[in-house]
């Protein structure tokens, strides 16, 4: 360590001796109080949300630290085209890495970037989603944020005064067409489970087939509930 250097003013004051030494306040983690005097001392999972500077673009980062070092990390990413091939290098990064390396690692997005300093800060004052979860999550629960076919749940809504609401991909999947009443109004939709449908694909099913099968329908979709119209809500 480097001899630390005091200006003169310092140098002339007598000396004053410190009281309470009662360290830091403890914080939860996984079902324990912990007081953080190292990043060792730090564990959990939880998320972290950023944004790159323009905006454009925007990241869910979901981390698992055991005893300060990131053993699994899930990074979903929105918005922005490159991001996504950042998303890939950053995963590569951040395993196996202390969370105060990776807070201070380029991170390749600005938005990936400020996910992680969020995430930290949550980790680092113990208000992570493990904070009074005896032992933890094992590795690998970040996957049970995904949906079926472990792909990000994704909401797409474009919409404009003159034409209305569009709604193209929910929760459920991939908006086929949407059901309107006699006011024009949505009342359900059709879509395809695009998870469930490459999973049936991967596992021998015909395209076809996996496509026809994983069609289903949410709200008030058929006519005798009240639909009146069908709309293809990126064509109509």
């Amino acid at each position: 360590m480097a001899e630390i250097t005091y200006s003169h003013e310092v140098e002339q004051m007598c000396c004053v001796a410190k009281g309470p030494k009662h360290g830091p306040a403890p914080i939860p983690e996984e079902g324990k109080w912990v007081k953080v005097y190292e990043i060792k001392d730090i564990s959990g999972l939880s998320h972290g949300v950023g944004w790159c500077a323009p905006q454009q673009g925007m990241c869910k980062l979901t981390l698992n630290v055991k005893d300060g070092i990131i053993e699994e990390a899930l990074v979903e990413t929105c918005g922005c085209s490159g991001m996504t091939h950042s998303a890939a290098m950053a995963a590569e990064i951040l395993q196996g890495k202390t969370i105060l390396e990776a807070l201070n690692t380029d991170l390749v997005c600005d938005a990936i970037n400020v996910a992680m300093r969020e995430i930290f800060k949550q980790l680092a004052y113990g208000r992570s989603q493990t904070a009074f979860s005896e032992g933890g999550l094992p590795v690998g629960a970040s996957l049970e944020d995904l949906g079926k076919g472990l792909r990000s749940q994704v909401g797409t809504i474009f919409a404009t005064k003159k034409k209305g609401v569009r709604y193209l991909e929910m929760a459920e999947g991939y908006i086929l067409s949407l059901a309107l009443d006699k006011n024009n109004e949505v009342i359900g939709y059709k879509f395809v489970h695009l998870g469930k449908m490459m999973d049936a694909i991967r596992k021998g099913v015909q395209p076809a087939e996996a496509y026809e099968s994983n069609i289903k329908t949410y709200g008030r979709y058929s006519e005798a509930d009240g639909a009146v119209k069908y709309i293809d809500p990126r064509a109509e």
